[in-house]
């Protein structure tokens, strides 16, 4: 049956519609130009750094900027290819896309995975999720924990609070403006007390999203908060 769909629907590559020898796959172009994070990479976000892969370090970034979660991992740099599958998911109702990008992501995560994890996306304000129609932080983590064997819940953080874009803002002004936005579901306060938690989004840039996430979290009593993201904002990117 799939010989037959495959001489009907032959493979596509994610990326640019040309023909590939597998479903969920890139064409070797696309795939070059796709910058996969691999090698030494920064333990606290995931950004890709010089040496050899067998030290933990961290970036200018995260040596300046305290970072509430314990360790963050990424996927992809948020440039060439990495931007525009990043923003299909996101903003081109490429829903597709979530299950190979949640591969991707579960293979850099790996480090960080720890045994018993709750997984959950970073919410999305209401009348965001009812204008885009899913949260495509959600589609990431939900198929991560099927990958990872661990325990999914899309809700257990709320934004409470409907924020403007993050776009065009300075570091500072995107604290700012996510700052008390975000919140534990009441309902899962009991999951959270003295649990380890995955945050998984789609882009991190200042990594002021993934801060309040985070200490919301902790606030509820989580006892260590991790994260991982698609695509990295780096400053050589």
């Amino acid at each position: 049956m799939q010989a037959a769909l495959h001489l009907v629907y032959p493979p596509q590559c994610l990326s640019c519609g040309g023909l590939v020898d597998s479903d969920f796959a890139l064409c070797p172009d696309c795939w070059r130009d796709t910058p996969f994070i691999t090698g030494l990479v920064c333990d606290s976000c995931g950004t890709p750094l010089p040496g050899e892969d067998n030290a933990v370090v961290h970036c200018d970034d995260c040596l300046t900027l305290a970072r509430p979660w314990a360790q963050g991992r990424a996927a992809l740099l948020y440039r060439d290819r990495g931007r525009d599958l990043t923003l299909s998911l996101k903003h081109g109702d490429r829903t597709d896309l979530a299950p190979p990008a949640a591969r991707w992501l579960h293979r850099a995560a790996q480090p960080i995975l720890r045994p018993g994890m709750i997984v959950a996306p970073v919410p999305l304000h209401w009348l965001r999720l009812f204008r885009r129609r899913y949260n495509q932080s959600a589609l990431l983590s939900a198929a991560l924990a099927r990958l990872s064997g661990l325990p999914h819940i899309p809700d257990l953080l709320i934004r409470s609070r409907r924020t403007p874009t993050q776009d065009g803002r300075d570091r500072d002004g995107r604290f700012r403006n996510v700052t008390g936005a975000i919140r534990a579901h009441p309902r899962h306060a009991p999951r959270l007390h003295g649990a380890e938690i995955l945050l998984i989004d789609d882009v991190m840039t200042s990594g002021a999203t993934l801060a309040a996430a985070t200490e919301a979290c902790l606030a509820a009593g989580a006892t260590r908060v991790s994260v991982a993201v698609l695509a990295r904002v780096a400053k050589d990117a």
